[in-house]
């Protein structure tokens, strides 16, 4: 059963920077799509960033230049480096894994994130 642990948010004022990870248990962690997704009071779950297994990246357009998602096969674990943090950067940011990219895949429990004005 796949299980992932989110860690690392808390409370940072506007500028500032967090740093998220993810902890997988996964067999064969390195095969595995991994994404970002984060989900602010009242708002739909929205993607944040991703990482193939090819360490290839894509990033939502409100984030671009600010985050960096990474992956360490040895530790089975990806992070988000957030940097230059807006409030509007508030949510609960969950980590979600896949195999096939067309399933929903397997999600966290999701760690807050606040960023004070």
């Amino acid at each position: 059963q796949v299980q992932l642990v989110e860690s690392g948010g808390g409370l940072v004022q506007a500028g500032g920077s967090l740093r998220l990870s993810c902890a997988a248990s996964l067999n064969v962690f390195s095969r595995y799509f991994m994404g970002w997704y984060r989900q602010a009071p009242g708002k739909q779950r929205e993607f944040v960033a991703s990482i193939n297994s090819g360490f290839s990246t894509n990033y939502a357009d409100s984030v671009k230049d600010r985050f960096t998602i990474s992956r360490d096969n040895d530790k089975n674990t990806v992070y988000l480096q957030m940097n230059t943090l807006k409030p509007e950067d508030s949510a609960v940011y969950y980590c979600n894994a896949k195999l096939i990219l067309t399933t929903s895949g397997s999600w966290g429990q999701g760690t807050q994130g606040t960023v004070s004005s």
